[in-house]
């Protein structure tokens, strides 16, 4: 990113509001679901990823149970493969062989048009048949394409469709927070 969008970006999420944001998204799951029984923790790649490591973290703080957790590429199963010239980078997906009978919290760092998370749920599905999928995601700005929504969300926006909403992960980014960058226009 240049200078000049860094310098138009306007923050949303500070690292402690966002913690915060993150700690009642675990307190939320844990209400929701009666406890940790039966739970996976499923980050989207990449920053999905590391949020979902941060839930787990805080499930453990608040149960003192570790909940299993897991990593998913959703790459291929994305429905703008042959509309892309950019050959696709491929990441590793690390799930239970079998995800049967789970109650699977997917985790995403924003929820925009869908896509994504279709995507997510198509992969899922190779893997079993979860008792139930439950989405987590650190911001949720609208404009959606598909009918899903977040049974957690860290912070809804209302943006335009044309900004971009920026999450960066201390573990990927060098620092926490969520900005939105304006539309070029």
């Amino acid at each position: 990113m240049n200078a000049g969008a860094k310098n138009r970006e306007r923050r949303i999420l500070d690292a402690q509001m966002m913690n915060r944001s993150m700690r009642r998204i675990a307190h939320e799951i844990l209400e929701q679901n009666q406890g940790s029984e039966a739970l996976l923790v499923v980050g989207i790649q990449t920053r999905g990823v590391n949020l979902a490591q941060r839930l787990v973290g805080y499930i453990k703080e608040i149960e003192g149970v570790r909940v299993p957790t897991g990593k998913l590429d959703i790459t291929l199963y994305r429905d703008d493969l042959r509309h892309t010239p950019v050959q696709p980078i491929v990441r590793s997906t690390d799930l239970p062989p079998d995800v049967t009978g789970k109650r699977i919290i997917l985790v995403d760092d924003v929820l925009f048009t869908g896509r994504t998370i279709r995507a997510a749920l198509d992969a899922l599905i190779d893997f079993g048949r979860p008792d139930r999928i439950m989405l987590a995601v650190l911001v949720d700005r609208g404009h959606r394409e598909f009918p899903i929504r977040a049974d957690f969300a860290g912070k809804t926006l209302s943006t335009k469709k044309e900004e971009k909403v920026v999450v960066r992960i201390k573990e990927v980014d060098g620092t926490d927070g969520v900005w939105i960058e304006p539309s070029s226009q």
